[in-house]
């Protein structure tokens, strides 16, 4: 029979140091069709990447998200965070998800498939549901990123709320929102190493 573990409480996370996170200087905007080339270029180096998504958030039963806004991937040493604003960046990154061979590994990743789909017209492949691989591994309820960084890592992930319920659609992002959509991605390739590579 295998083992169950237990995810750690919010309470035992608290008291661990710091997750040591991307600094603006290792992340990528991407926000034209040079820069998303260029992010192209980049990427395709790597067989595994962090993924994650950014979505404006909805308030409002029954309010439809228009996202996502944003898409993040990333290395074990650099960042890119796209904006979907401009339609040759776009295909870019549609392009991207949809490349065969390429490992997008990440957490709660159900609703950013539906999207993508919905946006990119474009089916991710080979997503990796990191939550998933937890739970094979004899965890009981989703890990979601800060779980894992403390189970794997022994440290605390921060996630700042008032970036979480940002508005993701704004045509310049702050260097706070940068920071965390990066880090969500960056997080997701650092589990999926530590894990292994599964």
């Amino acid at each position: 029979m295998q083992t169950q573990h237990t995810t750690p409480s919010k309470e035992q996370i608290a008291l661990l140091p710091e997750f040591d996170r991307l600094g603006p200087n290792r992340i990528a905007l991407v926000s034209t069709a040079a820069q998303a080339l260029q992010a192209h270029a980049e990427l395709s180096r790597s067989a595994v990447w962090g993924f994650d998504t950014e979505s404006k958030p909805t308030f409002f039963k029954d309010q439809l998200s228009e996202g996502p806004h944003i898409v993040q991937l990333s290395t074990v040493d650099k960042a890119w965070v796209f904006q979907l604003h401009d339609p040759e960046c776009r295909a870019v990154v549609a392009q991207l998800l949809a490349l065969p061979g390429i490992t997008k590994a990440g957490f709660g990743l159900g609703d950013d498939r539906k999207r993508i789909q919905s946006k990119l017209g474009v089916d991710v492949a080979q997503m990796l549901e990191l939550n998933m691989v937890f739970r094979q591994r004899g965890y009981r309820k989703d890990m979601g990123v800060k779980g894992a960084v403390a189970v794997l890592f022994k440290q605390r992930f921060i996630k700042s709320k008032k970036a979480t319920t940002s508005n993701w659609a704004l045509p310049s992002l702050s260097q706070a929102q940068l920071v965390y959509a990066a880090n969500d991605a960056y997080a997701a390739i650092r589990v999926f190493h530590a894990l292994g590579g599964i």
